[in-house]
């Protein structure tokens, strides 16, 4: 659920960085958020079947 919650935040503040005046790069932001974005939604669809979102690594 940290996953989740994390990747939520970096969502938003994209957003924010897009929306901002002084985005220079506002296109390679762009192609940033899309990335982001299916990135949510598969984090999302990870909660919401219920896998462990945590990496372990052994």
């Amino acid at each position: 659920m940290n996953k989740t919650l994390l990747t939520i935040l970096m969502f938003a503040l994209l957003l924010l960085f897009i929306i901002s005046p002084f985005a220079a790069l506002a296109s390679l932001m762009l192609l940033v958020l899309v990335s982001a974005f299916f990135s949510l939604l598969g984090n999302l669809f990870q909660a919401i079947i219920g896998r462990d979102t945590i990496s372990h690594k052994p």
